[in-house]
């Protein structure tokens, strides 16, 4: 697997400077298995995460996290997920040949995720195929996969991308085996 890196450096995040294409549809057969960084959960940004869109008395109160099942306060599931996007995104979509998603088959919350969790993003492609509408986009199926710093998975996001064809009249169908690594 390849060491995540940003596609360009953060600075150029507010510029209008597009960053090289590293991934086009073809370049994401079944099997692929990109890392995606890592982000450490900021205590002070979960609860103001959680006050504003998720304010259940676990994610912004200790002592009432304190009596919960999750015995101590626990960041948002939504967090948790938006902070899986935004791995995913600096480390992949900002340099591929994205063009959005058509929507998310599954996403699950498989263990709670507490300030100072240090998370680890991976995604597997499961799924590719060109789109038959439109020839010039492909299909992927991507299933998003983030463990913390003990390695226990704390979260999957199951979701399709819609990415540029390198070759748009190229209608061979990628769902063969042909496992990658980036």
């Amino acid at each position: 697997m390849q060491e995540p890196t940003y596609c360009f450096e953060e600075e150029l995040m507010e510029s209008t400077e597009q960053p090289t294409i590293q991934y086009y549809w073809e370049d994401l057969p079944v099997g692929t298995v990109l890392e995606l960084g890592s982000v450490t959960v900021d205590r002070d940004e979960a609860l103001a995460f959680a006050r504003r869109y998720d304010p259940q008395p676990f994610h912004v109160d200790d002592a009432a996290a304190a009596h919960s099942w999750f015995g101590r306060l626990a960041a948002s599931g939504w967090q948790t997920c938006a902070m899986a996007m935004g791995l995913y995104v600096r480390h992949f979509t900002l340099c591929s040949a994205s063009m959005g998603s058509p929507g998310v088959e599954q996403i699950k919350w498989l263990k709670p995720v507490y300030p100072g969790d240090v998370l680890t993003l991976r995604q597997r492609v499961v799924d590719a195929r060109p789109m038959r509408s439109r020839l010039g986009v492909g299909l992927v199926r991507g299933v998003m996969e983030m463990f913390n710093q003990q390695g226990e998975q704390v979260l999957m996001i199951d979701a399709w991308g819609m990415f540029g064809r390198r070759t748009p009249a190229d209608g061979a169908a990628k769902t063969t085996d042909q496992a990658t690594t980036r």
